[in-house]
């Protein structure tokens, strides 16, 4: 009697985890939905790993606008950023062989490695503590440029911060890590990569940082051209140095095998990866990141992971044995890829719960609604329940995205909201004082922008315009 009184518990647990688990992926099937369509998001590839199982894997819209070929397992979406946590990766995998330690100087493998260089570690690469210059920040920098030349051109500009102080985001960082990688291992950093990381899924993984090579089943990212109102694809090419930085391409099914091999230690060890997750102590004191990895708490419930171009994120929550793999190529409104991601978690566990995370992206959707009158009533009833949510940096976003999107009265309108909402904020006015003067109303232009130079004596752009405003109205005065 007892055996089968067991056998029906674990029939009804089962049935009724079942059923949840039906329920949350018909809730996260429609969110996605509705996230894409606020965003007019072309396509987009989401999967979800829970203890180990893949439990939701979906594929919408479309690979490409050109002829509108739908998203599919075979579609290998570029990552960009997201690439770098395949680095990270790799860059342990050696620690954890003892053949690196993350306290070496990086000049122990990189040959003419500048003095002022020195004290850069490899900690302080994946951290992005290193304070050497950024490559991409230099137009004299070709992509078909050795890395011997690039260190060169570098080494003749300043240290931008002291070395550990501070985090800084930096894509030299990333190509000194392909370095190391590629001395010890004698290998090109693709192989390496692959060979240790996607081993059983090779033909579904590619790495290219060059958007115009033509390379099958591979989705790229298409930019929104405002003149045009059309999405075009993007152009560029970042070279074979970008690689570790942005360049790999991948499907959904080859994402969630590498998650799982990440979770089942497959690719590291438990204790290394809780030291790959160990927030790095900067200098500041302020900055918190781990070694490559972004860190989130929730509820006081970890999660790492990063993001790409805008179009793409992973996250893992280790204490729930949980993952979230989100894939796009392109946005029209606001970039998403963070709120999909939160939302989700949401929707999977409470205790992830955001709330400021859904209530921005509430905001967001409301005013992505083209002349909706419910928008602003929305943010108040929002502001209502929550009076210490500051919005400022985000609807300062979406009146700049609105102008771009030639709906310069609602732009007006969000710019007037954010300003009434921080009075004592200079950038409020002065953002407020561009939208009039984009809709052509210069007195009020005028305005706002002495308004923000009363509160801010340093800001130059609000003299300039105030300059430029009073000659454009003593000209039409004449």
């Amino acid at each position: 009697m007892k055996h089968i009184l067991l056998a029906v518990f674990a029939l009804q647990f089962s049935t009724t985890a079942f059923s949840q688990q039906t329920n949350q992926s018909k809730i996260i099937d429609s969110y996605v939905k509705e996230a894409m369509k606020n965003n007019k998001i072309p396509g987009l590839a989401l999967g979800i790993i829970k203890d180990g199982k893949v439990i939701f894997e979906q594929y919408y819209g479309t690979e490409n606008l050109e002829d509108l070929k739908k998203v599919s397992p075979t579609s290998m979406f570029r990552i960009y950023s997201t690439s770098k946590l395949t680095a990270n990766i790799g860059i342990f995998q050696l620690i954890e062989q003892g053949k690196l330690s993350l306290e070496d100087n990086v000049s122990t493998y990189v040959e003419n490695f500048p003095k002022e260089w020195q004290n850069v570690k490899v900690k302080n690469l994946l951290t992005h503590s290193s304070g050497i210059p950024d490559f991409i920040a230099f137009e004299d920098i070709s992509v078909d440029d050795s890395n011997a030349k690039v260190i060169e051109r570098l080494s003749k500009e300043k240290m931008e911060f002291k070395t550990g102080n501070e985090f800084r985001y930096n894509q030299t960082n990333y190509m000194l890590l392909t370095m190391i990688i590629e001395k010890i291992t004698g290998q090109s950093f693709d192989n390496f990569i692959i060979n240790n990381q996607f081993s059983d899924v090779k033909n579904q993984v590619c790495f290219s940082s060059n958007s115009l090579e033509q390379i099958p089943n591979r989705v790229q990212k298409y930019n929104y051209n405002n003149e045009t109102k059309q999405y075009e694809k993007t152009p560029f090419d970042n070279g074979v140095r970008s690689h570790s930085g942005n360049g790999l391409a991948i499907t959904l099914p080859a994402f969630l095998q590498w998650s799982r091999h990440l979770s089942n230690h497959d690719l590291l060890n438990q204790n290394t990866k809780e030291r790959m997750w160990t927030p790095f102590g900067y200098g500041n004191q302020k900055d918190v990141f781990a070694y490559g990895w972004e860190i989130n708490k929730m509820n006081h419930i970890p999660s790492y992971g990063f993001s790409g171009g805008n179009v793409s994120a992973y996250r893992i929550f280790p204490k729930n044995k949980m993952a979230i793999v989100m894939m796009s190529n392109g946005y029209n409104f606001f970039p998403a890829q963070y709120h999909i991601v939160n939302h989700i978690a949401a929707i999977m566990d409470k205790n992830l719960t955001d709330a400021y995370s859904i209530a921005e992206e509430s905001v967001i959707a409301g005013f992505a609604q083209t002349n909706n009158p419910n928008a602003e009533k929305n943010y108040y009833a929002i502001k209502a329940k929550n009076p210490k949510w500051d919005f400022d940096g985000t609807l300062n976003n979406i009146g700049y995205i609105l102008m771009r999107n030639s709906r310069t009265e609602e732009a007006v309108k969000v710019f007037e909201l954010n300003a009434r909402e921080h009075p004592q904020s200079g950038n409020a006015f002065d953002s407020l004082g561009e939208g009039y003067f984009n809709a052509k109303n210069y007195p009020m232009a005028l305005k706002n922008y002495k308004k923000s130079l009363e509160m801010d004596p340093q800001n130059t752009n609000a003299s300039h315009m105030i300059t430029k405003i009073e000659h454009l109205l003593e000209a039409k005065n004449k």
